[in-house]
């Protein structure tokens, strides 16, 4: 992420700079926390880098290629299959059941709905027991849970989380941030939060924002391994998930 700058036009033309020349390089996988105050551009942040909002200046190169090169129709690739998003309401369907909304992931992408497929995707967020069940008949934590599945059946490179324990007790908030850790083994996941205990517990790494500037980064000791390879090109994958 380079030098991203966004503001935002208030309808009597007051302006709010939400982000100011941020830059940032994230691992190919690693669980990677943004903490701020609320209005500190953590969520600005988050929504640029997964292509919902485009700054104003500035760019998110991935894959060795650049947003500013993007077309409408590379945005619409990049968005439905290379990042997977887990919002703290959860934005499920609850006229749908668990299995089906799984599978819509799925039928987004134009590809045909493959029961294994999401039977051992449920199995992995431990929900194989609730295919059937609609939403609604679920508690908080297994709502997340069916979000984080959702993400995962895209077989996404980068997995973003806006306050994904926000409306959860500590308990399960703990549970969710165990099962994005287990996730960010082999996936770059990055999660907006104000829970600094649990961030420098489970991350391998905290940016930390105020003011639409980035104040500070730590890199903790476990994640050593996973911040050396970051941004250097022979990490790069040779295949990439989504068309230019």
């Amino acid at each position: 992420v380079r030098h991203l700058c966004k503001t935002y036009r208030g309808k009597k033309g007051a302006e709010t700079k939400a982000l100011d020349d941020v830059s940032a390089v994230f691992p190919e996988a690693g669980l990677v926390f943004l903490l701020g105050k609320s209005g500190s551009g953590k969520s600005t942040f988050l929504n640029l880098c997964g292509g919902l909002d485009k700054p104003d200046s500035g760019e998110i190169v991935i894959m060795g290629r650049s947003s500013a090169e993007f077309s409408a129709a590379d945005f619409d690739s990049y968005r439905n299959t290379f990042v997977g998003f887990v919002f703290q309401e959860y934005n499920i369907l609850n006229e749908f059941s668990v299995e089906d909304n799984i599978a819509l992931a799925l039928e987004l992408q134009n590809k045909k709905r493959d029961p294994q497929k999401i039977a051992e995707i449920l199995k992995s967020v431990d929900l194989e027991e609730f295919a059937a069940r609609k939403p609604n008949t679920l508690s908080g934590g297994q709502k997340q849970r069916v979000a984080i599945a959702r993400a995962l059946v895209k077989n996404s490179e980068i997995i973003l989380a806006d306050e994904p324990t926000g409306n959860l007790d500590s308990e399960t908030g703990a549970e969710i941030f165990g099962l994005l850790k287990e996730i960010s083994k082999t996936k770059a996941v990055i999660v907006v939060s104000h829970d600094r205990e649990n961030a420098e517990k489970y991350g391998d790494a905290v940016i930390e924002l105020k003011d639409g500037m980035v104040v500070s980064e730590k890199t903790m000791a476990t994640a050593s391994e996973t911040a050396e390879c970051a941004g250097k090109p022979g990490g790069v994958r040779p295949h990439l998930p989504f068309s230019f």
